[in-house]
């Protein structure tokens, strides 16, 4: 069994804890309702950044950016930076945070403290036995995501349950011969659309592409047919599911917190990954973190 196959496993539990850390004092640190904040990552970091802005915006509990980390715009006035980063040590991030010191309060949330994150960051939140060994990012993502959602009042033991099932129940039909993958999302789910598109290519080189569900119908529908997979996360736009299946593609969805529903996908990669003789922990041109040179 592949690292990736057992971090995956692990999510229920882990989803737990950092539940409980939610209301603890390592949390202390995160944004208070009504800052004005901004959050960044990159890779799989950045889209658990949108899913969190989104979620808190939403939420009414104050004006939340999202960014690649490498794409903030310093012109602009936080409260707060909110920095996503498993490793600590990926150099977008580090830079930013270097040069927001003194200037903007900065809290990281990462899995390893003994990186330069720790020295960059002026607060931290450790998600340490949600690291991960695989270069594929799993349960730290969504780990991360479920402490900030818990912090934002937003968590349920039900999405723990969901998680469960995703693991649980068999994939639907027809996924593992598909030639293309859509995913969509709305509002806080959007993100999650752009991870399970990511994880797909990471993991089992798969096509695939992502999308607001509303604009699925502004173009990129065309690309539906006999072979290619829609996945929706979250509620579908009416009618949206039955314009998909007139194209002929295989349309997806389900009753299943929609964070739950990206543990599916990220079963759906593994399986292709071990149908193609990949290996998920180390997929081609990857590493665990990007340190550029002279970092």
């Amino acid at each position: 069994m592949s690292y990736a196959e057992t971090e995956t496993a692990s999510q229920p539990d882990c989803w737990r804890r950092a539940a409980a850390l939610a209301g603890g004092p390592e949390a202390a640190a995160l944004p208070a309702a009504g800052e004005r904040i901004a959050v960044v990552g990159c890779g799989t970091s950045y889209y658990m950044a949108l899913a969190y802005a989104g979620l808190r915006e939403g939420s009414g509990q104050g004006e939340s950016d999202a960014f690649a980390a490498s794409e903030f715009p310093f012109g602009r006035t936080y409260d707060r930076v909110v920095a996503l980063t498993r490793s600590g040590t990926t150099t977008e991030v580090l830079e930013l945070l270097n040069r927001l010191r003194g200037t903007t309060r900065t809290v990281a949330v990462t899995a390893d403290p003994e990186t330069p994150v720790k020295a960059a960051a002026d607060d931290l939140v450790v998600l340490d036995f949600a690291d991960e060994r695989s270069v594929v990012q799993t349960r730290f993502a969504t780990t991360a995501l479920t402490l900030l959602r818990a912090h934002l009042g937003l968590h349920t033991e039900q999405a723990v349950a969901d998680a469960k099932t995703a693991l649980a129940e068999p994939l639907p039909d027809g996924l593992l011969e598909a030639a293309q993958f859509s995913f969509l999302g709305r509002g806080w789910t959007v993100g999650l659309a752009h991870e399970a598109a990511l994880k797909m290519k990471e993991a089992s080189l798969s096509w695939t592409e992502s999308y607001p569900a509303m604009e699925y119908r502004h173009g990129p529908i065309s690309i539906s047919t006999e072979g290619t997979a829609t996945w929706m996360l979250g509620e579908a736009p009416e009618g949206l599911a039955e314009q998909v299946g007139a194209t002929g593609a295989t349309w997806v969805d389900g009753p299943l917190d929609p964070l739950a529903d990206l543990v599916r996908v990220q079963r759906l990669a593994l399986a292709r990954a071990a149908a193609r003789g990949l290996d998920p922990d180390l997929p081609r041109h990857l590493s665990r973190s990007v340190v550029l040179d002279g970092s």
